[in-house]
């Protein structure tokens, strides 16, 4: 045998004899840690039913995964599993007991900026003060975990957030179920970013981006959280098919945001107590978006929930289409310069009011020959081509009065502003600039579906 063979030979021989190992771990069989830095790469450490004593760090590129019953408790302080190596899995566990500290970033699942690649998967990871951390792990999943957060307090701001990313491109978070604590998912100076198929409740906004671009939410649903959909800062984002289903003050905020496509997506709102989200009851964020509420009661009652379905803020060229917004107070409130952005295809149900318009520049919602829906148009359609046979105009002159003095309501059956109506309709050059809709549909697009 030549020597190339036989170097070929052990070459072949050499991946047998460091063979993986998968290493069972009794619950209270001595220190974690330890057996974690003896394993080897591609090592599996399973650890049985029962109590582990955490905190640990996987620096291996290993999987830690959990049989039925299998709980990695931390002490208190810190995060439970702080991951530092690539392509490292952590999978299958109930993991609990991080620090409370938000400035030591404590979690249930630390993944350090050198845990490239690295899997969460199918865990369930519950009261820790975040849930899953990617502090500038590239390439990341986080997939199938049940994430809830602290309850306590009834504060969300002392809380973390279920899954939370800082400058973490190309990382996934897929078919999660996120509760409690402050934000689902959170994202900062991010990019290239997925986040499909999770439910959100009980939290301030279920999905928080901030200068994050070039990325995908998509098939998500948010249920009863203040917010569902913060989009801000960011640019170029696609976000389709979401459900934002008796969200309490906004379904979908764009605030700053960019070239991005929203198509399929549906807000639903519910009645819901007035006595639990009254002005003197709420708390503002940062970015002035009301967020979880004091405390404060009143004597009842019943609104309409989200407060605006879509909320448009400064929000440039955007592309909504096929979006269905039903039984909200405001369908859309658009504002602050947004410019540029089309509108087609979209329905508009049972709003109290369809838009509320601050500005005075005449915009069309409508785009090659095809507006939207308008649940309140009594139009005709005499041609039966689908299209009404009218412009329709959302607001009025009258809109524009109460908004800036409330007070005005209590003329709202007068004689007098029904004149200004009348004579609005009748003379077009009366009406201030705003939206109209010159090609509104007869039908909704997507007439027969229904929310679930």
């Amino acid at each position: 045998m030549t020597r190339i063979a036989v170097a070929a030979l052990l070459a072949a021989l050499a991946p047998l004899s460091a063979r993986a190992e998968t290493v069972s771990v009794a619950a209270g069989a001595g220190s974690l840690q330890s057996i974690l830095d003896a394993a080897r790469p591609g090592d599996t450490i399973r650890l049985g039913p029962g109590e582990h004593e955490g905190p640990v760090t996987i620096a291996t590129a290993l999987s830690l995964e959990g049989e039925a019953g299998a709980v990695l408790a931390g002490n208190g302080t810190g995060s439970v599993v702080t991951v530092t190596a690539p392509g490292a899995v952590v999978r299958g566990l109930t993991i609990t007991g991080s620090g409370r500290d938000i400035g030591t970033l404590d979690s249930g699942v630390f993944l350090a900026k050198t845990a490239t690649g690295a899997v969460v998967e199918d865990n369930a990871v519950l009261g820790n003060l975040y849930g899953v951390y990617i502090h500038g792990a590239k390439e990341a999943l986080v997939r199938e975990n049940r994430i809830e957060g602290l309850r306590e307090g009834g504060r969300s701001a002392e809380a973390g957030n279920g899954v939370h990313l800082w400058n973490a491109p190309g990382a996934r978070v897929i078919g999660n179920d996120i509760r409690f604590g402050r934000d689902g998912i959170f994202t900062n100076a991010s990019r290239d970013n997925v986040f499909s198929g999770n439910r959100f409740s009980g939290l301030r906004f279920a999905v928080h981006y901030m200068y994050t671009n070039d990325s995908e939410i998509s098939g998500n649903v948010s249920t009863g959280n203040s917010v569902g959909y913060a989009i801000m800062y960011s640019d170029r984002l696609t976000i389709r098919g979401n459900v934002s289903d008796g969200d309490r003050d906004h379904g979908l905020v764009l605030n700053t945001a960019k070239g991005s496509e929203v198509s399929g997506n549906r807000v639903y709102g519910r009645l819901q107590p007035v006595s639990r989200w009254t002005n003197a009851g709420r708390q503002a964020d940062s970015h002035g978006i009301d967020a979880q509420p004091t405390g404060a009661q009143d004597k009842g009652g019943m609104r309409l929930g989200p407060e605006k379905c879509v909320f448009i803020y400064n929000a440039n060229r955007n592309a909504f289409s096929g979006n269905r917004f039903e039984n909200c107070a405001i369908g859309i409130h658009f504002t602050a310069g947004s410019e540029g952005n089309r509108m087609t295809g979209n329905a508009f149900v049972g709003n109290r009011n369809q838009v509320k318009y601050v500005g005075t520049r005449h915009l069309d919602w409508s785009a090659d020959g095809r507006g939207n829906y308008w649940s309140d148009n009594p139009a005709f359609d005499l041609d039966g081509d689908g299209i009404a046979d009218s412009p329709y105009r959302p607001n009025d002159l009258v809109d524009r009065v109460l908004w800036t003095a409330p007070q005005a309501k209590i003329l709202i059956n007068s004689p007098a502003v029904q004149v200004i109506r009348w004579a609005q309709s009748q003379f077009p050059a009366l009406l201030p600039g705003g939206v109209v809709d010159s090609r509104p549909l007869m039908a909704p697009p997507d007439e027969g579906t229904e929310i679930q």
